[in-house]
């Protein structure tokens, strides 16, 4: 309760509002914040709106879509689990589920490191790091045309790559007809174009590690390897973790340079798994079977959105 105060001029007491204690916060009155905030919140609301109407509302439809028969002449036919039923009894399912997993261990091996790699090399550079981040950049940018014109020519029997290995007396390679190449092929041109940009990503990180620790590791004797060992990496670590689980996202979904570059050949050596869902929605018009395809996959990477979102609550 409130204290009471004498006022000379009315002749009675009116109730006083306790002073704080000090060090004390008062609480804010209700609707404050919100006054305070509401037009921030009003410049969120297109970007929020943009973000339901042209992903949430095509995620929720697809999920719907996958229980139905797509047909916009005579109009969509309620089937149930018959379109989960007829994926999952396919063949090649399974075939693209395996080439996935396979394109995305190869990606990590001989990938993910290449980034991490060029930008420690990159930091250590006493001259022309400029010129570096530039040069490791720029295949970044080149358009998907341009590139899979240029590594099919690369690839070719009598391309440059088998030009050069006939000079150590090699056999030429069927880096595109093979199947035991076409995957590896495919990784090593979407390595060389896409390393680029994660590399820009690590150096941000080498970069933010404070000097002094190097300094201190220098006047201690520590050679290039041992800072790198005890220093650079673990600092890199949580940026590790969290761009494992990215480019393990986006290389589950990888269907671009398959579909462009070999259509799914040879021999379904580099189907994979997104491919097969474009392949049943827009090749053998079954939005069902697609949707349903997608709907699968959709719960997969939720769960390793769900890791990343938890990494990230760990890291900051």
């Amino acid at each position: 309760m409130g204290e009471t105060a004498y006022s000379p001029e009315s002749g009675q007491r009116r109730n006083v509002k306790p002073a704080p204690a000090p060090g004390v916060q008062t609480a804010p009155r209700r609707g404050s914040n919100w006054k305070k905030y509401m037009m921030g919140y009003l410049f969120l609301v297109p970007a929020i709106a943009i973000f339901i109407v042209f992903l949430w509302v095509p995620i929720v439809k697809g999920m719907i879509y996958s229980f139905y028969h797509i047909d916009f002449v005579n109009g969509n036919t309620f089937v149930g689990l018959d379109n989960y039923i007829k994926v999952l009894n396919n063949p090649d399912v399974l075939l693209s589920i395996r080439n996935t997993l396979y394109y995305m261990l190869l990606c990590l091996v001989i990938g993910f490191w290449v980034p991490i790699a060029a930008s420690i090399a990159i930091s250590e550079l006493k001259f022309f790091q400029g010129f570096a981040r530039i040069a490791a950049y720029l295949p970044y940018v080149v358009p998907g045309v341009v590139l899979y014109g240029l590594w099919r020519w690369m690839y070719d029997p009598v391309g440059p790559i088998n030009a050069l290995l006939s000079v150590f007396g090699a056999d030429p390679i069927a880096f595109v007809s093979d199947p035991k190449w076409s995957m590896f092929s495919l990784v090593f041109m979407e390595t060389w174009q896409q390393f680029g940009s994660a590399m820009l990503i690590y150096l941000a990180g080498v970069l933010s590690i404070p000097r002094d620790w190097y300094e201190a590791a220098e006047i201690d004797g520590a050679g290039v390897w041992n800072r790198i060992r005890y220093i650079t990496l673990p600092s890199l670590r949580n940026l590790i973790v969290l761009m494992l689980i990215l480019q393990l996202i986006g290389t589950s979904q990888a269907y671009q340079s398959q579909l462009a570059m070999l259509d799914g050949g040879p021999n379904k050596a580099t189907l994979t798994y997104a491919l097969l869902t474009v392949k049943y929605a827009f090749t053998q018009l079954d939005y069902g079977a697609g949707t349903a395809l997608g709907v699968l996959m959709f719960l997969v990477l939720a769960v390793l959105g769900i890791a990343q979102f938890k990494l990230n609550r760990e890291e900051y």
